[in-house]
């Protein structure tokens, strides 16, 4: 069996690329500017927004499953017109579609959120991605489309670096306390990813940690577990800026959970310590 993880390069790809490779499956993997290090796998660089450039490196790879785990941000072109070339050639091919999706198709208006709630994004990436699930569920109604939230990996995350960043001084800007989501680690998500890659479950699933905290409380968590001042993070409310976002997007992953061996844990457990 072939898998193709298209953002294999990412933090999130470079975890399901060790799954799938740990799993014995022939594994290929993209990148847009640099291939990812790992050995076992092979490395195709793809530019989703370039027609047709996806029917070249399926044809090369020739999967069995593709975990569409790329973010292009608020770039349209990339997450929303790409996911849904990425659609449109899998099922050209017969494969098996995972797609990953983010919190960030929620406004915070009415929280928490189950896998039957339907977007509502206030922000461009939201939307995006708001736009990507849509397609995706409507020209692969067998995918399993999966929203996450923020992804925590061993200090290569965006926010682990933003939190070394601001305690070292090098950064502006504050930790906003009043700014809720339910962190991931970044291995117990690629291995629920794989469960779900390789069964037959379709639709929505969620997969996010079990707590909600704020990004102050996560910088915190993540500045004591690597030995840092966590008094040096500086705080301010994401409702005294005109910065647009959601504020409150708690995941619900229960029902999901019931279908995965894979336990998610919550941020207040998987960042106690090396």
């Amino acid at each position: 069996m072939k898998a193709l993880i298209i953002g294999g390069s990412g933090l999130l790809g470079t975890a399901l690329v060790r799954r799938a490779t740990a799993a014995g499956w022939g594994t290929a993997a993209t990148y847009c500017s640099r291939p990812g290090g790992l050995p076992g796998a092979s490395w195709h660089r793809l530019d989703l927004r370039a027609p047709g450039h996806i029917d070249a490196v399926l044809a090369a790879a020739d999967p069995d499953v593709v975990i569409n785990a790329t973010s292009g941000g608020s770039d349209w072109a990339v997450t929303a017109d790409g996911s849904i070339r990425v659609a449109m050639a899998a099922t050209r091919r017969g494969c098996r579609l995972v797609h990953v999706s983010s919190d960030a198709v929620f406004s915070g208006s009415s929280t928490p959120y189950d896998e039957t709630c339907l977007p509502d994004p206030v922000t461009p990436y939201g939307a995006a991605k708001a736009a990507a699930e849509t397609a995706v569920r409507l020209l692969v109604p067998a995918a399993a489309v999966v929203r996450t939230s923020l992804i925590i990996g061993h200090g290569g995350s965006e926010h682990e670096r933003l939190v070394h960043a601001l305690v070292a001084g090098a950064h502006d800007g504050v930790l906003f306390t009043d700014d809720l989501r339910c962190p991931v680690q970044v291995d117990d998500l690629a291995s629920a990813l794989w469960e779900l890659a390789v069964s037959d479950g379709a639709g929505v699933f969620h997969l996010a940690g079990a707590d909600a905290v704020s990004r102050h409380e996560l910088g915190v968590l993540i500045a004591r577990r690597d030995g840092l001042d966590a008094g040096r993070l500086p705080t301010g409310r994401r409702a005294d800026t005109r910065m647009p976002g959601a504020l409150e997007v708690r995941l619900d992953s229960s029902v999901t959970q019931g279908r995965v061996r894979t336990r998610l844990r919550g941020a207040r457990e998987f960042l106690q310590g090396r």
